[in-house]
């Protein structure tokens, strides 16, 4: 198996990261590699709002647990938190997000990186400070698709859950 298709196969979420923040040469390769996928009709509607600054953090995590209805950190302790927003309007604009956020992951992992989709950006970008960041981005037309934190895992990597046997059918 080449090296793509093994991180492809072998990639986990984790949930336990070190406080240390990542390299900026790390974030900069997890970027491109979003940067880099798939769009429809190549509109690269995604765009990726990266948030490393403790205090910005810790708010978007307090926002995220209150918008899931649970308590402590959805982030998980990670240093770094992409959210990824998509222009409203465009029809594949939550497939171009996802498949971003996609890229992401596999790209962080390929670096050593633990990395895990937080979902409720969406209900995030909805609220009163959600809608103050994305205008004072230049971004209020557009919604929330999901999150990618990054770190180095606390404990490794977990084991990686079998695959259930009826993913594929043929129609032949």
């Amino acid at each position: 198996m080449n090296e793509t298709l093994r991180t492809l196969c072998d990639r986990v979420s984790v949930r336990s990261f070190l406080p240390d923040q990542i390299t900026r040469a790390e974030l900069d390769a997890v970027l491109e590699a979003g940067k880099n996928a798939p769009t429809g009709m190549n509109r690269q509607s995604p765009v990726f709002i990266v948030v490393q600054d403790k205090t910005l953090r810790d708010r978007l995590s307090a926002l995220n647990a209150e918008a899931g209805g649970i308590n402590g950190d959805p982030f998980y302790g990670a240093p770094t938190v992409i959210c990824v927003v998509v222009k409203n309007g465009i029809h594949t604009n939550t497939e171009d997000g996802s498949l971003a956020i996609g890229n992401m992951l596999n790209a962080a992992f390929s670096l050593g990186l633990g990395s895990c989709w937080i979902h409720r950006c969406r209900e995030m970008m909805c609220t009163d400070y959600g809608k103050e960041l994305l205008e004072k981005l230049g971004l209020s037309d557009y919604t929330g698709v999901g999150c990618c934190i990054l770190g180095y895992p606390k404990d490794g990597f977990p084991p990686k859950k079998e695959r259930k046997q009826d993913y594929v059918r043929y129609l032949v």
